[in-house]
């Protein structure tokens, strides 16, 4: 096909967004009169290539979409480009035309958030099915949508009592973490999680013209989700993989089943009322293992994101499809003899007990220089910190907390200080926020990642051989590590030794999510795949687009 036979193709492709119906005639273009080209090749083309975007083909009045049974808006051709503002739709509470989501549309019910609608489906088949259709249509909305999208789920959990009641669904479902801190989570995940303006684009240009590499869409994304973080990775994954133009088929842990299915119908509906097509965030009524093997074994999933523990990161890296996978960590901290020692203690106490020491970022054992570490033991017994001293209530505390296999016991992750100690027979106040043990660097608390506020620490004549042991207890996750120092030069060396992704200095670790600290946050952190901070961009292939010859203006 010749270049005017191709132009002629696209405007009456174009014109068909636009009309709904009969193409536009085409003027000729000077280098072929219309009654010499091969007219009927061309039609055939533009019929076909409208025929592909059935059932679903746009309509004339914005980035929506006309079906056998709604109709939903695609904006004007102007200069020859079809551009998409928003319209609106209805989401599954309203009747039609009437949407606006008022405060009715957000107020779904425990029971309701586990029925079907509003991007639940049945079987894993149907959601992958729903969500394919629906990025295929998301292709056709303009960048300003997914920012108006992104926009939308932000403003649904800036809400403050939206924010509490997912965080308090999250706790009674689970059992674990902390109610406060779950709503700093969920809030900081809304807030602070990149979106479109992540997806930079390259330009090369010389004699031989130009090249745009852009960040394009995977297609459909499969994210599993964990028990510990459930609602903040499906806000955080969502605003990311939306914004560089994917789908997202979820498939959440078991035990938050409830709270994950609400906050997904929460998206839907506030994406519906924005106009986005529907199903671009899906998810199974019945999360299970089942469901999450269909979902990686599903052909139309193009990539998978897993968040969690080593057997799931395992599992997805051997499917045979792009994986992402955010792991374990286990994350030492090094304390020296420059180190402010009483604002160190506060950092680590903080730290260590935010969510009940479930995110994976949080201080799971101390390796202190001998001569600081009486002071810093005193500084964080000041800060809610209380000190096992007594070995046999340390055998009764590893035998509650720890399997046969040395591992932690799921039913005291993520429980707080104080009920564990009172598991043991010691009944303390609510100030206590860690339960500190001394211990040597082989005892399992210091191998093991226990996501429950007990904290080991350990001593170590100098600071370069905290540093080697902090290296040696991160088991190479590559996740997070913590340093209180003043010497530069040793935080420089633990930062080339110990290769995390988040390298905390003179903080609590939660300042490399984002909280008291500087810059973005993510809930999936990819140490095992290599990605590390997760966001848009991480959801996203590079495409290369060429202009031979042309466009250099240099």
């Amino acid at each position: 096909m010749k270049d005017h036979e191709i132009e002629d193709a696209v405007a009456r492709v174009l014109s068909g967004y636009v009309s709904g119906s009969t193409p536009a005639p085409v003027a000729p273009t000077m280098t072929a009169p219309a009654a010499a080209r091969p007219q009927a090749g061309v039609d055939a083309l533009v019929a076909k290539a409208l025929a592909d975007l059935a059932p679903a083909r746009p309509s004339s009045r914005g980035c929506v979409w006309e079906t056998a049974h709604e109709a939903y808006p695609i904006d004007d051709i102007v200069g020859g480009l079809v551009t998409r503002a928003l319209g609106e739709r209805n989401c599954s509470c309203c009747k039609a035309g009437e949407c606006s989501l008022g405060a009715g549309c957000l107020e779904i019910g425990d029971a309701e958030a586990e029925t079907l609608g509003d991007g639940i489906f049945a079987t894993m088949d149907e959601a992958v099915e729903a969500a394919a259709e629906a990025q295929r249509q998301y292709l056709f909305c303009s960048m300003a949508a997914r920012r108006r999208f992104v926009k939308g789920i932000r403003e649904v959990f800036r809400d403050e009592a939206l924010l509490a009641r997912i965080s308090k669904l999250t706790v009674q479902q689970t059992g674990m973490g902390n109610v406060e801190h779950k709503i700093i989570k969920n809030r900081l995940a809304a807030e602070k999680t990149p979106g479109v303006e992540d997806l930079g684009t390259e330009a090369l240009s010389g004699d031989d013209g130009l090249t745009l590499v852009e960040l394009s869409a995977y297609g459909v994304i499969g994210a599993i989700t964990p028990t510990t973080n459930p609602t903040e990775t499906i806000i955080c994954n969502s605003i990311g993989m939306l914004a560089a133009g994917n789908a997202a088929v979820f498939s959440p842990h078991p035990r938050a089943r409830g709270v994950s299915l609400l906050t997904i119908k929460l998206i839907n509906r506030k994406l519906a009322a924005l106009g986005a097509p529907a199903n671009l965030v899906v998810t199974v009524q019945a999360p299970s293992i089942e469901n999450t093997n269909a979902m990686m074994a599903h052909p139309k999933v193009r990539m998978l994101v897993a968040t969690g523990g080593p057997a799931i990161v395992k599992t997805v890296l051997s499917s045979g499809k792009k994986a992402i996978g955010a792991g374990a960590g286990n994350p030492p901290v090094v304390v020296d003899e420059t180190a402010d020692i009483p604002k160190a203690a506060q950092d680590i106490v903080n730290g260590c007990s935010f969510d009940n020491n479930m995110p994976c970022v949080a201080e799971k054992e101390v390796i202190a220089v001998a001569e600081v570490a009486d002071f810093l033991i005193a500084e964080m017994r000041r800060n809610g910190a209380w000190l096992v001293t007594d070995a046999g209530l340390l055998q009764k505390l590893e035998a509650l907390v720890l399997t046969q296999k040395g591992g932690p016991q799921t039913g005291c992750v993520g429980k707080s200080a104080v009920w564990l100690l009172s598991q043991v027979g010691v009944e303390v106040g609510p100030e206590v926020r860690v339960i500190l043990v001394e211990t040597t660097k082989d005892h399992p608390f210091v191998q093991e990642e226990l996501m429950m506020p007990i904290l080991p620490l350990v001593r170590v004549p100098c600071v370069d051989e905290a540093i080697d042991l902090a290296v040696e207890l991160e088991h190479g996750n590559r996740h997070t590590a913590v340093m209180h120092s003043t010497n530069v030069r040793k935080l420089t060396r633990m930062a080339k030794l110990i290769q995390t992704t988040i390298f905390v200095k003179n903080g609590p670790s939660y300042a490399g999510l984002g909280v008291g600290g500087e810059g973005y946050t993510t809930f999936t952190i990819a140490g095992p795949t290599g990605e590390g901070l997760t966001s848009a961009r991480s959801f996203a292939r590079r495409r290369k687009c060429v202009m031979v010859e042309a466009l250099n203006v240099r």
